[in-house]
């Protein structure tokens, strides 16, 4: 699933390709994935794409004022989540379209921006005004703008473990597996380890490895694991430079101890046991469930 690096790839391809133009109709196939599909058909005719930016893993195309509205003026965006299989890309509008488009816009300079997603998991919604507010506040800061002192607030005021942590849009914004794991592993902690349990010198490290993670990658146009493409239509890089997400059993690439993975936060991590020392609770955790396993299999 696309995380900030990559939503910040299309986010950057589509400000260039098509801020400024006007939406001229809207053209709807399958809509389970759209909050309000009928808002979609209503609102955004005649309204001009002023700015595309990245909150989060979503895409937030701003929109200005239809030039017949009468009503009081209010901001509006349309909401993009890509899910897993979105692609959000302008192409011309005799190009034959993709099987699984689902959404068209006909924008004024005679492309036609098109949503493609096979498999649907994404989201789309028309927000406007305080709605447009709600939405967005239900996010928490974003790595790349908030200061050591917010994100340290926000990781240390937690019990969670430090990878449910990362993973909570509510608590960071953007971050997902990918770029969990390959910070996790730069800043040597483990995945399990409780986000208040870590020292100030660990969360130091933590913020600023995550940052130039999220750096590099955006720099590489993020990371093309299966399906991610940018608004250009091509793939990333970022993939090439992973250091340890994916590669269960493969050496360390700082002291080459096997690579393993473990569930947590319900989550497949990545994590180097020599490097990333693992802390007391989740031995003791691992040690009551290898027991009960072979109870099992002994009962059995």
């Amino acid at each position: 699933m696309p995380e900030l690096p990559e939503v910040e790839t299309v986010a950057r391809g589509l400000q260039r390709e098509v801020t400024g133009q006007k939406i001229l109709s809207v053209t709807l196939g399958k809509t389970d994935f759209i909050d309000n599909p009928a808002a979609l058909e209503r609102e955004l005719p005649g309204r001009s794409i002023t700015r595309v930016e990245r909150y989060g893993k979503f895409l937030l195309l701003r929109l200005n004022m239809r030039e017949d509205a009468q009503e009081q003026k209010e901001e509006a965006a349309l909401l993009v989540h890509l899910g897993m299989t979105g692609l959000l890309m302008p192409q011309p509008v005799n190009q034959p379209q993709a099987k699984h488009t689902h959404v068209i816009l006909l924008l004024g300079d005679g492309r036609e921006l098109r949503y493609i997603d096979p498999r649907r998991f994404g989201r789309i919604a028309y927000l406007a005004g305080d709605g447009l507010s709600r939405e967005l506040q239900k996010f928490g800061a974003d790595p790349l703008e908030a200061n050591l002192e917010e994100f340290a607030q926000r990781i240390q005021q937690r019990r969670a473990r430090i990878k449910a942590l990362l993973l909570d849009q509510s608590v960071i914004r953007g971050v997902g597996n990918i770029y969990a794991d390959e910070s996790l592993w730069k800043a040597r902690i483990h995945p399990a380890q409780l986000g208040a349990r870590l020292g100030r010198a660990q969360v130091k490290e933590l913020y600023a490895r995550l940052q130039k993670t999220l750096q590099k990658a955006i720099q590489l146009r993020g990371s093309s694991i299966s399906d991610f493409l940018d608004a250009e239509g091509m793939p990333g890089e970022y993939q090439l430079h992973h250091r340890v997400y994916g590669r269960e059993g493969k050496p360390c690439f700082r002291c080459k101890t096997t690579i393993r993975r473990a569930i947590v936060a319900g989550r497949s991590s990545y994590y180097c046991p020599n490097c990333q020392k693992a802390p007391r609770s989740w031995k003791k955790l691992r040690r009551r469930k290898a027991g009960k396993q072979r109870s099992t299999k002994n009962r059995a």
